[in-house]
């Protein structure tokens, strides 16, 4: 198998492009050789624990251009196919990434990061809210009452804060960034064809 680690955040929508190409590719490689592991990134680690309306975030991100993002956004969206319903929230990602620790434990990771997608861009949901994580979890096989209880604790709040930090310190400063075999930076949402060759060229290879 050939390590693949993915930083992501959950909200940032060039994470959910890249993972929707990667899993097309990955859809049509069945025999792909590819185990993955999705560690920490949070777009905004000041953001407020409640989050804030996402109209307020973008216009503090972007000022001018938040307009010309968010079409950049959508206009990739629909050339996929993806009918995007998005969370008027933008969301504190803590503890989202707490879970997919946990979930890591579990052997449940990408079920979980999928659901957190899911959640926040199509289902309009805020995923820093408890309630919410708690649902993910179990629809991702997870025990729905650990979670609830490790979520009202500071439970690997440290792990997240400090794998992230390493993240960074390595010099990854933007999401989505796959590190292929501990070796291969590869950062942004490549398209499903950059993966395919990428499989091709491991399967050749092997």
């Amino acid at each position: 198998m050939t390590r693949l680690d993915i930083f992501a955040d959950p909200v940032c929508p060039w994470c959910l492009i890249g993972k929707v190409e990667l899993d097309r590719a990955l859809e049509s490689r069945p025999d792909h050789p590819f185990a993955i592991t999705w560690h920490p990134f949070r777009l905004n680690p000041q953001m407020p624990r409640d989050g804030m309306p996402r109209v307020d975030y973008l216009k503090a991100k972007f000022g001018d251009r938040a307009e010309e993002a968010a079409r950049g956004v959508a206009q990739r969206a629909a050339e996929l196919g993806l009918d995007l319903n998005v969370s008027p929230t933008q969301s504190d990602t803590t503890d989202a990434h707490r879970l997919m620790h946990w979930a890591g434990l579990e052997g449940a990771q990408t079920r979980v990061m999928s659901g957190l997608l899911r959640a926040f861009w199509y289902d309009a949901l805020d995923i820093g809210n408890h309630q919410t994580l708690v649902k993910i979890a179990g629809n991702a096989g997870l025990d729905r009452d650990m979670i609830a209880r490790l979520l009202e604790t500071d439970a690997d709040l440290d792990q997240v804060t400090s794998r992230e930090m390493h993240a960074r310190e390595r010099g990854i400063n933007a999401v989505p960034t796959f590190i292929i075999a501990d070796a291969h930076a590869v950062s942004g949402a490549q398209p499903a064809v950059l993966w395919q060759k990428v499989i091709d060229d491991l399967s050749a290879t092997s």
